[in-house]
């Protein structure tokens, strides 16, 4: 025995699921601008000084210290200032792990440990990569500053920074 729950001609069966899925389907064709409603996060301003070969080099950086602040970080920047950056820091010091979606600059990536000793410095990452940047050892603070900038100051592993957070 068969049971017809209904029974439709081939072209209102296709009727009703085309009408089906035309009404369940999201069309919501926004702009960039409007899939891009960044919610507004602040930080804290600071200073620091990097000190390298003899010479002190000191940039204004903005400070990711909360889980938001530094989920955004750098993200959705379309520039900043030479001598500025962003510093993250962490409660505790572990392995970090960073990436550039979202982040339209190439960015000098410098991990720091609890002194302020430079651990590992991956130059000029590359904007909008999804790939992983690994401190390689346990850290509590990351320097984010502007591509090529350990470059033209020769900034390198083993250098010192100088901030608050940083215990001797």
């Amino acid at each position: 025995m068969t049971i017809h729950f209904f029974c439709l001609s081939r072209p209102v069966l296709f009727l009703f699921i085309f009408i089906s899925t035309i009404l369940m389907t999201d069309f919501s064709f926004a702009n960039d601008s409007q899939q891009q409603k960044v919610t507004q996060i602040t930080f804290e301003l600071g200073e620091l000084s990097i000190l390298s070969k003899g010479q002190s080099h000191t940039f204004d950086v903005e400070v990711a210290q909360s889980f938001e602040q530094r989920a955004r970080g750098l993200m959705f920047r379309r520039e900043m200032p030479e001598k500025n950056g962003m510093l993250f820091l962490f409660e505790n010091n572990q392995m970090v792990t960073m990436w550039m979606e979202n982040t339209y600059i190439p960015l000098d990536i410098i991990f720091l440990n609890r002194k302020g000793i430079i651990t590992h410095i991956v130059k000029s990452a590359v904007p909008e990569s999804r790939d992983y940047i690994h401190s390689r050892v346990p850290v509590v603070s990351v320097l984010e500053l502007n591509g090529g900038v350990t470059d033209n100051l020769n900034i390198q592993v083993g250098d010192i920074i100088e901030h608050p957070f940083f215990t001797e």
